[in-house]
């Protein structure tokens, strides 16, 4: 080597710069601009309606102590979780828009993937949270307040928040140990795991494992955890003996369901599945589901057919700021 150095200097720098890169590109929904600007309006408008419902609830649920239950305390969590999900990739995506420039720095990539992959797991908990709850107090309502104490409502929220963030960490710091040998262009809207992963040249068997284990496995055991209790909450709706009550029941806990399903049936099919079975278009308009159309219509499904929150939020808006001399 020391007879050569500059061939050990060059081979070096040309394995650091297939190793090392410093923006990638996100292709986005479209290239064509006049499909990009109505991109741009919709998005916003969803956007604006996620974050302005989501708020809402929150200081609806803060505000009124009627609703210091552990249902709303899980709701709170929930609105809070989905404005920070959609917070994570919708803004960057509108920037994009308005500027023309699609690319996003290394790091900043980095860092919306972790908060994506924190922000997904932290809904996909919280929504078996609820379901376990909403189980409890249909199935067991004479047991209620015994099980679902302050200190399981906590416990129940806190692993939530907490696991999410190391199960993002991990695929976060693996991803910085790949290659990418200058395939910087990402074909989605965001910092995807799954597509960062398929665009690296290096091997991924690592990173595939820990996404068919961590999120995989446990994806699929909430989702079923979330069946089989709204398979029993259902089984006691049958038991109701008014016709109206039993419609109500069904109609409430059918929507609940629905949404579940469109998270957890999206998120399943893009990263538990085989690459071959879908195509980049069908994971990019699985990922508008799971990060923006989901995040938009919990408030509706969860809150505003809901009386309690509607006479809540009724209260905030009617509430006339007090002044003092």
């Amino acid at each position: 080597v020391s007879l050569f150095p500059h061939v050990f200097t060059n081979r070096t720098m040309e394995q650091k710069n297939q190793s090392e890169v410093s923006e990638f590109i996100l292709l986005g929904l479209s290239s064509k601009p006049e499909q990009e600007r109505l991109l741009f309006f919709l998005f916003m408008l969803m956007y604006l309606t996620t974050v302005l419902g989501n708020l809402l609830i929150i200081l609806a649920i803060t505000i009124d102590s009627r609703l210091h239950t552990p249902m709303y305390f899980f709701l709170s969590n929930l609105s809070l979780g989905d404005i920070c999900f959609t917070t994570t990739t919708i803004p960057k995506m509108l920037v994009s828009y308005i500027s023309g420039n699609k690319e996003i720095l290394y790091i900043s990539c980095l860092a919306q993937l972790f908060f994506l992959s924190w922000f997904a797991g932290l809904d996909s908990i919280l929504l078996a949270s609820m379901a376990y709850d909403r189980y409890i107090a249909i199935c067991a309502p004479l047991h209620y307040t015994m099980i679902m104490t302050p200190r399981v409502c906590v416990l129940l929220v806190a692993v939530p928040w907490f696991w999410p963030c190391v199960n993002a960490l991990t695929h976060t710091v693996l991803i910085t140990q790949l290659s990418f040998c200058g395939h910087n262009e990402i074909p989605h809207f965001f910092c995807d795991l799954g597509v960062v992963i398929r665009i690296a040249c290096s091997d991924t068997s690592i990173n595939d494992l820990l996404i068919y284990t961590m999120g995989g496995l446990t994806a699929i055991i909430r989702f079923m955890g979330i069946l089989i209790s709204y398979f029993h909450i259902f089984v006691a709706i049958l038991k109701i003996p008014s016709a109206y009550g039993k419609w109500k029941a069904f109609s409430t806990c059918g929507s609940h369901l629905t949404v579940v399903c469109l998270f957890y049936g999206t998120i399943i099919g893009v990263y538990f599945s085989p690459t071959s079975t879908h195509t980049a278009q069908q994971d990019i308009a699985s990922a508008v589901m799971y990060t923006a159309v989901t995040p938009m219509l919990n408030p509706f499904i969860y809150s505003l057919r809901n009386n309690d929150i509607k006479g809540a939020l009724r209260m905030l808006l009617l509430r006339k700021p007090g002044f003092s001399l």
